[in-house]
């Protein structure tokens, strides 16, 4: 029986494999864009799934209700994990975790640049990462231990065990000699926390100064509760534990004016699940991706879905008239309701599988070019995960029950009778065409109007001032291989007599993201005359300001003839000066303890990180001790062309043992709204998918509905009716339908893009002639595609045409 029905169901789809065609193509398009876009929101949604007892690990981080805006950190004082620690003995775990960058590590003779991070002996307590060598409750419990990945170990030691070696880590006179004491396996692409090579957090430098202090905040802060121990329990109980050693911040708070929050608190210690921890972007440093943008994913990934599969619902429907007379047949020679139902699901299911198969082809071989597009990491190792082979047979059943189910359904429902006479009308079928059609268009336009808004949103984040010039500016990484300040003073020598270097100068934070893709954020936080303050911290050097062209409001820059700018003189900006309440601030000493830095000079306020997050006041301070960790330089306009290859050379010279990363700083700038950028290509890749899926299904729709109503046009020509006349009533129903899906689509898209919009601290205003150019560009889409068969109608022969039926 099986075999007969897919015998005839083959047969039926060849008949009609003009349809047939159209089906597979659509839904082999829209399971391969789905492939895509489901797979980066499984890899995202499985981020930290790994760690045994997940559900009990969270980070902490402070919530402060301040009346300018409310923010939340994730950077902990030094001193507050064991104190947690202390006061809270239920806790089965709590670690601090400060994250490195890339530091200079040698053994044997071999020099390699590796992410190192400070934490504490329970750190492997705590998260699951995996020890090939070395025991877990020991590899860091002495001094001066360290634990490195398989990967890490590999490049230095090769074949050999490592454990019981020994390496140096830093570079410069900063080296310290540590003992291996454990192998990891490499860190998953699905973990927040990535490291090369793991110390103890007493070993990290700063730490003896820092130790004590709750005021500088560097690190994070994750703990485990018990299994009899609740989030909200003990989220009550650090409110007591807040007021006792973070007092000052409340004061501060109430000083502004500040009200309690929702939880009745001014300033307060949260917990975040480790679960949320890849989706907290707006917290410290953490860069990870917005959850809203995975659920725009996985709602794409249906919408295009839904329009493939209305698709295939209204040509089945409207191909079930044409054969009606074949039911009739079938049922007047015995054949049952279910007979007849899994007969023509089958056809449904076959044109669904081989969808499926041409979207798995399709997927399998343009993922390279999604990778390279999208700066995405998908592999085809993730789709035979139980989770995702789950979901995607789930998808196919759920495509197939529905958009083969219910046409076959309708067909084996007709009445013998009244199909044998001809009395079978697409009346109320047409009103469920409708509606799909409609949602169909909507689903294109809200995609539509949802990409044209995110690439203002970039546009705008592009063009927004910075407060400095990032034209003619050339940024350098100095790596781990040598000292940045010896590299800085060479390169000014080398380059003193060019007369197309403008300025040079160093920094210990990027602009923008370059090269070597590094972000680090130094945040300080003091109190002044009883307020507390809080401002970025930036290690620069002389000619920085000339550098990037930023004007002084009021003092002087740093100065070599000033021996004292190299320690204890800031340079602060506008918006720390206001928060400070003084008219004139030069001169000003800052901080309430006896160490006080006197500020110099004030500059208007400028953006060190991205204009999408909200702007904090900076610091700039020069120091003998700190690294410097990028160059920069700035060239005449006329040598633009020659600027990068004549520092490479000047670059060999001055630090033949670290690579040349060079890059201009607009493409650094540009490379902070990735994330961005990226959302729009996905949702214009969509949108376009979307489109062109709509205008396959209306074509072929208007295609049958056409050549039901061959009579009715042969009649309507015989009585006199005008060629412009027949295709604009060919053609108004389906321009009502469209109208119809832009008044669902156009307040959808309004909202959800606003809602959107609401997380950037600058962002565009929706203009209401995104939606208008939408509606006219879909109306006459939908126009052009109906246009093509009502025309190719309106011109038959009226004699042929009655003729034909």
């Amino acid at each position: 029986m099986l075999t007969n029905y897919l015998k005839i169901a083959f047969r039926s789809l060849w008949k009609n494999r003009g349809y047939t065609a159209i089906n597979v193509v659509g839904l082999g398009v829209a399971f391969c864009i789905s492939v895509f876009l489901l797979l980066t929101a499984y890899v995202h949604l499985t981020y930290d799934s790994f760690h045994d007892d997940g559900d009990r690990i969270f980070q902490t981080y402070f919530a402060a209700n301040d009346p300018e805006r409310p923010t939340k950190s994730a950077t902990m004082p030094m001193p507050l994990a064991p104190t947690l620690k202390a006061e809270f003995p239920e806790l089965e775990a709590v670690v601090r975790v400060q994250v490195g960058r890339k530091t200079l590590v040698e053994a044997n003779g071999k020099y390699v640049d590796k992410l190192i991070n400070y934490t504490d002996p329970d750190f492997l307590k705590l998260f699951t990462f995996p020890l090939i060598s070395g025991n877990q409750d020991g590899v860091l419990r002495e001094l001066g231990s360290v634990v490195i990945s398989e990967n890490m170990a590999h490049d230095l030691f090769g074949a050999a065990n490592p454990v019981g070696k020994r390496l140096r880590i830093g570079g410069n006179g900063a080296q310290r000699d540590c003992i291996v004491t454990g192998v990891l396996a490499d860190v998953p692409d699905n973990s927040t926390i990535r490291f090369d090579a793991l110390v103890r957090i007493e070993d990290a430098p700063g730490y003896a100064s820092s130790k004590t202090r709750w005021e500088d905040r560097l690190q994070q802060v994750f703990l485990k509760l018990s299994p009899q121990l609740s989030q909200a329990t003990l989220e009550t109980r650090l409110k007591a534990f807040t007021q006792k050693y973070f007092q000052s911040d409340i004061d501060g708070l109430k000083q502004k004016k500040a009200q309690p929050d929702a939880h009745g608190d001014l300033f307060a210690i949260r917990l975040q699940s480790l679960a949320d921890v890849h989706f907290s972007r707006g917290m410290s440093d953490n860069k990870g991706t917005p959850v809203a943008v995975i659920y725009v994913l996985m709602g794409m990934a249906f919408f295009i879905l839904s329009i493939a599969s209305i698709n295939f619902i209204n040509l089945s429907i409207a191909r079930s008239f044409t054969r009606a007379r074949e039911v009739g047949v079938r049922k007047s020679l015995g054949a049952l309701k279910g007979n007849l139902f899994l007969q023509i699901w089958s056809e449904s299911g076959l044109v669904c599988l081989l969808g499926f198969v041409l979207g798995a082809a399709l997927a399998n071989g343009l993922m390279p070019a999604f990778n390279a597009q999208f700066g995405a990491k998908l592999k085809l190792e993730s789709v035979l995960q139980p989770g995702f082979i789950g979901m995607s047979l789930a998808v196919v059943a759920l495509v197939t029950l529905v958009a083969g189910g219910y046409p076959a359904w309708q067909m084996a429902r007709f009445n013998t009778i009244e199909v044998l006479k001809g009395n079978v009308t697409a009346k109320r079928p047409g009103a469920l065409r409708n509606a799909l059609i409609v949602t169909q268009f909507a689903l294109s336009c809200l995609l539509t109007c949802c990409t044209i808004i995110a690439f203002q949103q970039v546009g705008y984040l592009r063009s927004s001032p910075l407060g400095f010039d990032k034209e003619q500016v050339i940024s350098i990484p100095v790596g781990n291989q040598v000292d940045g300040r010896q590299v800085l003073n060479r390169l000014r020598n080398r380059l003193a007599n060019d007369p197309t270097i403008l300025a040079v100068t160093g920094t210990g934070v990027n602009l923008g993201r370059g090269k070597d893709r590094v972000s680090s954020r130094s945040t300080i936080g003091f109190t002044h005359k009883g307020k507390q303050l809080s401002t970025d911290g930036l290690l620069i050097d002389y000619d920085y300001l000339k550098t990037l062209n930023i004007k002084l409001l009021a003092g002087r820059d740093f100065n070599r003839a000033y021996a004292a700018d190299s320690s204890r003189r800031v340079i602060v900006t506008q918006s720390l000066a206001r928060q400070m309440g003084v008219a004139n601030p030069v001169g000003t000493l800052l901080g309430d303890d006896a160490d006080k830095l006197q500020i110099i000079g004030v500059v208007p306020d400028f953006r060190l990180y991205s204009v999408a997050e909200q702007a904090t006041p900076i610091m700039m301070y020069l120091s003998n001790n700190e690294p410097i960790h990028y160059v920069f330089v700035r060239v005449s306009p006329q040598s633009l062309a020659s600027a990068m290859e004549k520092l490479q050379k000047a670059w060999a010279e001055v630090a033949p043992q670290s690579e040349f990363l060079g890059s201009f700083l607009d493409e650094n700038v540009d490379a902070w709204y990735q994330n961005e950028e990226q959302l729009s290509q996905v949702l214009s890749l969509a949108a376009g998918i979307a489109i062109m899926l709509s205008c396959i299904g209306l074509f072929a729709i208007a295609l049958l509905m056409i050549e039901q109503r061959t009579k009715e046009i042969g009649v309507r020509k015989v009585l006199g009716a005008s060629i412009p006349g027949l295709v604009l009533l060919l053609s108004r129903d389906f321009v009502k339908l469209v109208l119809i899906a832009l008044a669902i689509a156009v307040p959808l898209a309004w909202f959800g893009m606003d809602t959107w919009l609401a997380n950037y601290a600058r962002r565009v205003a929706i203009s209401p002639w995104v939606f208008m150019s939408v509606g006219v560009s879909a109306l006459l889409i939908a126009l052009l595609t109906v246009s093509f068969h009502s025309i190719k109608a309106a011109l038959m022969d009226p004699v042929k045409t009655l003729r034909s039926e």
